[in-house]
């Protein structure tokens, strides 16, 4: 029976982990809800020592840039197969231009802001792991109809500003795929067909709920935290076809209008 260990059992990583328990693997993990204590050594080495795969949805440390995961275990990986789940902020600002994994990340050029995401996804690529970068995730409780109905939804002036997405559903539907088929070990995109604005997802989520889109607000005055700046620092379209190719992988929700129908 195929043994997974999980460090960091978040949102993404629970949908992961009951996914591969339904195919009847068994799974431990770190973190919230998991049943193991990261710290404990002990405990985990000797799940290491029976892992036949890993993955690790935890983010490097932002001060120092160091891994956790890798810093303290990843020597001891051994023979397991295993994976990382990144971002595709590691690409940086591309005004708007398409990206795919063969793309340089900042941690290879150097351009933009450190980030401490693209230096641990380098690790992790030259380690051997198969690396999922993941563009803005929604799914259940965590989408624009909820920043609607909570009243945190924002229409932000930036013309010509498009993200890339991908529902929680797809990513664990690709990240199965490498898992149970045994992946080629590298990069792999995953996100939806089609990058659009923050603002046309806000729209459309406003449609579905039935109320009027909040005002259209230039960055200063919407007054958002260090992080969501940041987010609208950059501009890209994600190309997920290598993840079509390699891991037979299709998203279920190849643009934000089915992922919001869904979920609404």
């Amino acid at each position: 029976m195929p043994h997974l260990l999980i460090f960091g059992l978040g949102y993404t990583a629970k949908r992961i982990a009951a996914s591969v328990e339904a195919l009847g693997w068994s799974v431990e993990a770190t973190g919230s809800g998991g049943t193991i204590d990261f710290a404990d050594r002990t405990t985990v080495l000797g799940v290491l020592g029976r892992a036949s795969h890993v993955i690790s949805s935890v983010p490097p440390d932002r001060a120092s840039g160091f891994d956790p995961v890798l810093d303290r275990y990843g020597h001891r990986f051994g023979k397991a197969w295993y994976g990382y789940l990144s971002s595709t902020g590691v690409y940086g600002d591309q005004k708007g231009a398409w990206v795919d994994e063969s793309t340089p990340t900042i941690a290879k050029t150097g351009a933009g802001r450190r980030n401490a995401r693209a230096e641990a996804d380098a690790l992790w690529v030259k380690l051997g792991a198969r690396v999922f970068r993941l563009p803005g995730i929604y799914g259940p409780g965590r989408s624009a109809l909820d920043r609607v109905k909570t009243g945190k939804a924002r229409r932000i002036d930036m013309p010509g500003q498009v993200f890339s997405r991908v529902h929680v559903d797809d990513i664990v539907g690709g990240v199965v795929a490498a898992l149970t088929g045994n992946a080629p070990k590298g990069a792999y995109n995953l996100g939806d067909d089609f990058p659009a604005s923050g603002n046309a997802v806000t729209e459309y989520a406003c449609a579905l709920l039935g109320v009027d889109p909040p005002k259209l607000e230039t960055l200063e005055e919407a007054d958002l935290s260090e992080m969501a700046r940041g987010f609208y620092a950059e501009n890209r379209r994600v190309a997920n076809g290598k993840a079509k190719r390699l891991l037979g992988w299709k998203p279920a929700y190849p643009t934000y209008v089915e992922g919001l129908a869904n979920l609404s």
